[in-house]
């Protein structure tokens, strides 16, 4: 048994559920998760976290809010040091063998100093390899993400990317395939005539007006919200009850998550993707989906019922288009992780 440490960043869902995915894969290796907010939450139901913040981006009315972002690094980076402190001291108790961070900013740092090789799994690491489909207009969003993603989180020693999609170079990196939860993998899916809608931030007033428009039930997930409002039907998060609808599910509507479009590409599901504006990450996600055929992006705060009918005289092309490849990645990813945690060097 080996003992693992591994830092996962807390905002949204996607981070935690790739450590978890991993942690489920190692049932015979001890974990100690360091995480904040979502992750601390998700995390939290099965395992040990350490909470400690990180960087984060802020996220209001469906963009991000750039002035409230910066303000939050900065008050972070002003009290980092009693984090850092209190990293060392978690290392110094857990006595970890082997270090793991997803997008987390302390995990690599402290494990540098205790001479601990880590390792990077996330799919953010794939930004640096797509600024040729980046527009010239997202170029500042572009770079600033960049400059974030290589002075804050590219400490580690070795580095995995996860990802639905293969860059046309991946320099050091290697890319494999999304990581799939094996109650993922438990699920056939179906071809059930609901669609699946998700949003893990705030999203804009005109969301609910826009499903309302699809002229099927559609499952609505991340509102907080339970009850019926015409064609919609509103359900709290629940990890099973969400996975059963998207495996039964037409189609899913979502933000630019890489996590769910993943899971929905699976599945054979056709995504109609609503990025959150100004985050790089999604766009990128999002213009993939509609580059590759997978089904369409749009990034108007009021998409048009035309847009709507064109993604679904669509579904039967995206779906096949997604059915012909194969996303999932488990395989190979816990092949590098064995190695890694073994101690054998790449």
């Amino acid at each position: 048994m080996a003992r693992i440490i591994y830092g996962v960043h807390g905002t949204g869902h996607g981070h935690a559920i790739r450590a978890l995915a991993v942690a489920r894969m190692f049932p015979e290796h001890e974990f100690l998760f360091v995480s904040h907010g979502d992750g601390l939450a998700l995390l939290s139901r099965e395992h040990r976290v350490f909470e400690c913040p990180n960087p984060e981006t802020v996220v209001a009315a469906h963009r991000v809010a750039a002035t409230a972002t910066a303000v939050r690094l900065l008050r972070f980076w002003a009290g980092r040091n009693p984090l850092r402190q209190a990293i060392r001291k978690a290392f110094a108790r857990f006595r970890p063998d082997a270090a793991i961070t997803d997008y987390e900013y302390f995990v690599p740092l402290a494990a540098r100093e205790a001479g601990i090789r880590c390792l990077s799994l996330d799919h953010q690491h794939v930004i640096p390899f797509c600024g040729a489909a980046v527009p010239w207009f997202r170029y500042p969003d572009f770079l600033a993400t960049l400059g974030s993603l290589r002075g804050l989180f590219s400490a580690a020693d070795e580095f995995l990317v996860t990802s639905f999609f293969q860059p046309p170079r991946s320099g050091k990196v290697r890319i494999f395939p999304p990581l799939l939860r094996p109650s993922v993998l438990r699920r056939v899916p179906g071809d059930g005539e609901h669609v699946l809608a998700y949003q893990g931030y705030s999203t804009f007033a005109r969301y609910l007006p826009f499903l309302k428009k699809i002229r099927r039930p559609v499952v609505v997930y991340g509102l907080n919200r339970t009850g019926r409002d015409g064609n919609l039907m509103f359900k709290a998060s629940g990890e099973e009850s969400f996975l059963d609808d998207l495996a039964a599910c037409r189609y899913v509507v979502c933000g630019g998550g890489h996590s769910l479009i993943s899971e929905a590409l699976h599945y054979g599901k056709p995504v109609f993707s609503l990025p959150i504006r100004y985050a790089i990450e999604q766009y990128l996600n999002a213009w993939h989906v509609r580059h590759l055929g997978y089904g369409t992006m749009v990034q108007a705060e009021n998409p048009s019922a035309a847009s709507l009918a064109e993604f679904e005289a669509g579904l039967d092309g995206f779906q096949k288009r997604i059915r012909s490849v194969s996303f999932c990645g488990n395989d190979e990813i816990s092949a590098e992780l064995r190695r890694f945690i073994a101690g054998d060097a790449r």
